[in-house]
C-alpha cells in the first residue's frame, strides 16, 4: 500500500479461499492449503511447533483457522505474509470488527442473533465476531509472526506487536500480598478491550423445572454430575464406568487441557441418577 493511501474497510471483500484439512493419522491433525490447493508451509511449521509444545488438537485447529482468516485478508489486499506491516495489521483489526459471520442454518423458533438469555443472562452468539474471537485471533497471528522472527529472523517486524509491559500478566499471577499493586502497562495495539464478565446464575426453581423436563435419567445423572463437578460437558461425555468410584464419590475425565485423568468429587445425587 502507497503511503498516505487509506484503504476502505467498509468495501472490501474478502474472497472464502483457501482451507483447513484435517489430516488423520499424520503427528500435525491440521494443515492450511490456500486457494490455489497448496499447503501453506510456514502455517505446517508452525503447528509443529506447537504440536512439540504439547498442545491438543483442538487447539491446533483453531489456531489453523485463525490464520486462515488472516491469510485470506492478505490475499484480498494483495500483500504477502511475509511483508505484512502494521497497516495490514490496523485493516484487519478494523474488517474483523465489522465483519459478519457466515450465516448458518436457525431454527425458526431460535432467539435474534445478539439476544441475552432472560433467565442464565447469557448472550446469544451475534452476526459479527465477538471480543473475544477477535482477542483470540490477535494473539495466534502474533505467535505465528514470532516464532518466524525467532526462527528465522525473518520476516524483521511482527504486524502485532506486543504492548508495553507484556510481562504484567506473569507479575500479577505471582503477585506478593505484601506489596501494592503494580500498575498494568499500555495493551498491545489492536487488541480490542476485554469485557468486564457478569457471574451468570439460573434462579432454584428454574433448575427444578429444567431437571424435571429431563426424559431419562441418563441426563439428570449428566446434569446432576455437571453442577456438582464443575467438569466440561465433553468431559463428562467421556468418562466410562471403570472410572465410577462411588464409594468415594468421585468420577473421572480427562481434562482439555491437560488430556490427563483426575478424579472429581461429585455429590450422592449424581451417583444416584448413574445407577438408576
Amino acid at each position: 500500500m502507497a503511503d498516505g493511501q487509506v484503504r476502505n474497510i467498509q468495501a472490501l471483500v474478502v474472497p472464502r479461499v483457501g482451507k483447513v484439512k484435517q489430516i488423520l493419522g499424520d503427528p500435525i491433525p491440521y494443515r492450511l492449503f490456500d486457494a490455489c490447493g497448496s499447503e501453506v508451509l510456514a502455517v505446517t511449521e508452525f503447528l509443529r511447533d506447537l504440536t512439540a509444545s504439547d498442545c491438543s488438537p483442538a487447539t491446533l485447529r483453531s489456531y489453523a483457522y485463525e490464520l486462515l482468516g488472516w491469510f485470506r485478508f492478505l490475499q484480498a489486499v494483495a500483500v504477502s505474509w511475509d511483508r505484512a506491516s502494521r497497516a495490514e495489521a490496523r485493516d484487519y483489526a478494523l474488517w474483523l470488527a465489522r465483519a459478519s459471520k457466515t450465516p448458518r442454518p436457525r431454527r425458526q423458533d431460535s432467539p435474534p442473533p445478539g439476544a441475552v438469555n432472560p433467565v442464565t443472562g447469557k448472550r446469544h452468539p451475534a452476526e459479527s465476531y465477538a471480543v473475544a474471537t477477535r482477542r483470540h485471533a490477535r494473539a495466534v497471528i502474533h505467535g505465528f509472526y514470532e516464532y518466524h522472527r525467532a526462527e528465522h529472523g525473518h520476516p524483521l517486524v511482527n504486524p502485532f506487536p506486543a504492548g508495553r509491559g507484556a510481562s504484567d500478566a506473569y507479575v500479577i499471577a505471582h503477585h506478593n500480598p505484601l506489596q501494592p499493586w503494580r500498575r498494568p502497562g499500555r495493551p498491545a495495539p489492536y487488541q480490542p478491550k476485554a469485557p468486564k464478565r457478569v457471574p451468570r446464575a439460573i434462579p432454584d426453581e428454574c433448575f427444578n423445572e429444567l431437571f424435571a423436563a429431563l426424559s431419562c435419567h441418563r441426563d439428570r445423572a449428566l446434569l446432576a454430575f455437571w453442577i456438582s463437578t464443575g467438569a466440561r460437558a465433553e468431559e463428562l461425555l467421556g468418562a466410562v464406568r471403570g472410572r465410577v468410584d462411588p464409594a468415594d464419590q468421585l468420577i473421572g475425565v480427562i481434562r482439555k487441557g491437560s488430556r490427563a485423568l483426575q478424579m472429581l468429587p461429585a455429590s450422592a445425587d449424581a451417583f444416584v441418577w448413574l445407577r438408576l
